[in-house]
């Protein structure tokens, strides 16, 4: 199986200060994450003053305030982001970060990132979608919230400025937090895949590290998950978020899921080979047989070890005669 692309979302879970930003690359890294992604905004070019918050931001953010306090004070300026990039490249992780405005588009896109991530909010925001097409970058899409139909109009986007199937990855993803279980639909990927050819992935926003494991079992080729230094620090991203410790041990299990997903080809395996021998059966004397004596159900049986005859060639050897003595429980054998 293909490397499983592992993105560790840090996200606005910095709460606006920078120091928690380089704290969450290093915990990132020390993961064994491949990249470590932020979300970059100009909160007045994305958010009206008027635009309430969603349930989850109420419960986890002071309720009074608006969407666009609460966002002003959780994202960084846009010039601590090139700052943020040359720590990942110091530290050894790759730098993404998702824009949610055209000014960042056009930061970022001056950082050289690998990909742009597009998030499910932006998928139906044509201006948007149309910058980030005319880069001519490879991009990786999150669908939650959307009908196929509105998909399909998005990568038309693509298409019209020349960016194939083969630059887009399409994710697969709910935009509640926590995601109930019930409603993680991981078979929408295949979906995916079948409708529109791409590449398909997961961004899981479900508590704990079960649903984007079965995902990579499933052939998710890229892993989106929240992670935070601690649940209990304030803001609205921290409750559904993993800690340091399990977003680790997410990225181990994946690790091991890629190893076990094999190529499908039925074969005894190098390390269970030396096995056979011990666990299968061979045609045994059941008793001791004289020479010249007619081999039956009554003086054959099978036992351990599997180094003799087959019990497969029962019919065949049943009714041959013995080419010589053979004691109880001796390997028999057709030739003197």
């Amino acid at each position: 199986m293909e490397h499983t692309i592992i993105i560790a979302e840090a996200g606005v879970n910095h709460n606006g200060q920078y120091g928690l930003a380089e704290r969450l690359i290093q915990q990132a890294h020390s993961a064994g994450a491949d990249y470590v992604k932020f979300q970059t905004a100009v909160p007045e070019c994305v958010i009206s003053k008027f635009a309430e918050k969603a349930e989850y931001q109420k419960q986890e953010t002071d309720a009074s305030e608006s969407q666009l306090e609460m966002c002003r004070k959780l994202h960084l300026p846009l010039s601590a982001y090139k700052s943020l990039k040359e720590k990942c490249d110091q530290v050894g992780i790759r730098f993404i970060s998702t824009p949610f405005d055209l000014p960042s588009i056009d930061l970022l896109a001056d950082l050289h990132m690998d990909f742009f991530k597009i998030p499910s909010g932006e998928i139906t925001n044509l201006p948007y979608l149309r910058k980030i097409a005319r880069l001519h970058v490879p991009v990786v899409i999150s669908t939650g919230m959307c009908r196929l139909g509105e998909i399909e109009e998005a990568l038309l986007v693509f298409e019209k400025e020349g960016i194939g199937k083969e630059m887009i990855t399409l994710l697969h993803c709910n935009t509640e937090y926590p995601t109930p279980y019930e409603d993680v639909n991981l078979k929408a990927m295949h979906t995916l895949k079948e409708c529109f050819g791409t590449k398909v992935g997961y961004s899981d926003h479900t508590q704990g590290i079960e649903i984007p494991i079965a995902a990579v079992a499933m052939g998710a080729s890229i892993i989106e998950k929240h992670f935070t230094l601690d649940r209990n620090l304030p803001g609205p991203d921290h409750k559904a978020s993993l800690i340091p410790s399990e977003l680790k041990a997410m990225v181990q299990s994946i690790r091991h899921i890629e190893q076990a997903i094999g190529d499908g080809i039925k074969k005894a395996s190098p390390s269970e080979t030396k096995n056979m021998d011990i666990a299968r059966k061979s045609i045994i004397a059941s008793k001791d047989i004289r020479k010249g004596e007619i081999f039956s159900e009554t003086n054959l049986t099978t036992k351990r070890p599997g180094n003799g005859i087959s019990p497969m060639s029962w019919d065949h050897v049943i009714g041959k005669r013995a080419p010589r003595d053979f004691k109880e429980d001796e390997l028999i054998t057709l030739e003197n």
